[in-house]
C-alpha cells in the first residue's frame, strides 16, 4: 500500500470512545483502558483494526498502534451512552462498554453485581466502538470532543 492509499484508507474506519462527563477522571481513564483492551482483544477484528509497528530513527520499535484514528467524545450522562450502545447493537458495530458495577470489589464481585442488576439500572461510564467512519458518525456527530 502506498502512502497515498494509506492516508485515504485511514479515513474509512475509526475507533470512537464516548465517556460520561459526570464520572471522575481517574475512573474514566480506568474504564477507557478496560474498554480499549476489550474491544481490541475481544472483537476478533485485530487484523481489520490494522495494528502497525512504528520505528523511530534509531531503529527502536513502537508496536501495536492502529493506523486508524481514535476519537474521544463526551456524553452528558449515562442515558446518552445507553442510547449509543443500543444503536451500536442494532447496526452490528463492535463495541465494549463499562458500567458502575464493574468497579466494585473483586472481579467475582463485579460479575455478581452485574448479574444482579437490570440493564436500565446500570450507570454507563463509557463505550468504545470500532467501525466504518460514516456509520459511526451517523449517530455520534452530536457529541463534542472530550476536554
Amino acid at each position: 500500500m502506498t502512502i497515498e492509499e494509506l492516508i485515504q484508507d485511514e479515513k474509512t474506519k475509526r475507533f470512537v470512545a464516548i465517556l460520561n462527563k459526570k464520572i471522575e477522571s481517574g475512573k474514566l481513564m480506568n474504564a477507557l483502558g478496560h474498554m480499549a483492551v476489550g474491544l481490541g482483544g475481544g472483537s476478533g477484528k485485530a487484523e481489520e483494526m490494522r495494528f502497525a509497528q512504528y520505528m523511530d530513527k534509531d531503529g527502536s520499535i513502537h508496536p501495536k498502534i492502529s493506523d486508524y484514528p481514535f476519537i474521544v467524545l463526551r456524553a452528558d450522562n449515562s442515558e446518552q451512552i445507553r442510547t449509543v450502545r443500543k444503536e451500536a447493537i442494532s447496526r452490528g458495530i463492535s463495541f465494549a462498554d463499562f458500567t458502575d458495577r464493574m468497579t466494585v470489589g473483586t472481579a467475582y464481585e463485579q460479575h455478581q453485581a452485574m448479574e444482579a442488576t437490570s440493564e436500565p439500572a446500570l450507570e454507563y461510564y463509557g463505550i468504545c466502538m470500532f467501525g466504518r467512519t460514516e456509520e459511526i458518525a451517523a449517530f455520534t456527530k452530536k457529541f463534542s470532543l472530550f476536554k
